[in-house]
């Protein structure tokens, strides 16, 4: 297996696609982005190892986000190769028309409600539609949670762990002994995986995501390959950290809330995250979402419109000297 690191300059660090060539099949994990250097960049790699895209046989793609399948479909059209997703992101990587306009429509509806500006509105919603417009859809093939594929001498199997996007999954695999996972953005190296805006279509984004990273820390992975960056070599510390985070962020949710209350989703992104741009104006409100909603789930915050407030739960969190005892519910 090799690793091969691509460009992205918008999101969480340079995409990775992973190439199997050690047998009669030659198999990618991911497609990285839509972007022409990309497109230079894999090509240039794949050379490296005396492979064109047409000797592509095989892709499986970990969730349906551009930057993992924006080559995805001008591979296939070159090579005739097969393209797996999961079941719930099969519709949006072949560009189905429908599933396109309900995705943009829910979008829509999560930007007004969180009270995102309109002028930001806008801008993002261009530059959805220009990813959108710029990539070739693939034909695709779909998988679901258990399915096992094996392919040269390797096994392996799909686990679903919706969140960061409704179909993410990520892949088990044992290499060289060794049990590992490729872990697409469910578990990244720096970031913290955005929950709530980057796939509006979860429902209770945020305890299903740390759902994925109990599954992910329970197995105890020996290495995990992310979707971005370098490899992780301690796969449940970090899922742990990443858990910890989030309860973390709870907590720094509620005292925006207190401090701003009644506030909407967009005035506590601001706490949070300050002025963003571009893409991130997405993710911001988009992770506030996810946390007031499961927030509100636990009776810690009470929605009035599209308002929060403190509940006397919230408020005597907040009182407390050790927040350590609060968890999210999951």
């Amino acid at each position: 297996m090799e690793r091969l690191s691509l460009t992205n300059t918008a999101f969480e660090g340079n995409n990775n696609v992973y190439l199997f060539d050690d047998g009669p099949e030659t198999v990618l994990i991911d497609a990285g982005d839509w972007d022409e250097s990309t497109k230079d960049k894999l090509r240039a790699e794949l050379d490296s190892h005396q492979i064109t895209f047409a000797d592509i046989d095989r892709i499986f793609l970990t969730h349906w986000h551009r930057d993992h399948t924006g080559l995805a479909g001008y591979i296939q059209g070159e090579s005739g190769a097969s393209v797996h997703v999961h079941e719930r992101d099969a519709p949006l990587v072949r560009g189905d028309e429908d599933a396109v306009t309900a995705l943009q429509n829910l979008q829509d509806g999560y930007f007004e409600d969180w009270g995102i500006p309109t002028d930001d509105r806008h801008s993002l919603r261009e530059i959805l539609n220009t990813i959108q417009h710029a990539v070739t859809p693939p034909s695709v093939d779909t998988f679901t949670d258990g399915d096992v594929f094996t392919f040269n001498s390797h096994e392996m199997t799909v686990v679903h762990t919706s969140g960061h996007a409704d179909g993410l999954c990520i892949f088990e695999m044992t290499l060289d002994g060794e049990s590992v996972v490729f872990s697409g953005d469910a578990l990244l190296p720096e970031y913290t995986p955005n929950v709530g805006g980057a796939d509006v279509r979860v429902e209770q984004p945020l305890p299903k995501y740390l759902q994925a990273l109990q599954r992910i820390a329970d197995a105890d992975y020996e290495c995990a390959y992310p979707g971005h960056r370098e490899p992780i070599a301690q796969p449940t510390r970090r899922a742990d950290e990443i858990i910890a985070h989030h309860h973390e962020r709870a907590i720094n949710v509620l005292t925006a809330v207190q401090k701003h209350a009644p506030c909407d989703t967009w005035t506590v992104s601001l706490e949070l995250f300050g002025s963003l741009e571009g893409i991130h104006v997405l993710h911001g409100p988009g992770e506030s979402y996810a946390h007031l909603e499961a927030l509100e789930r636990q009776g810690a915050v009470v929605r009035e419109g599209t308002t929060y407030r403190l509940t006397d739960f919230g408020t005597d969190l907040l009182s407390q000297s050790d927040h350590d005892q609060f968890t999210v519910d999951y």
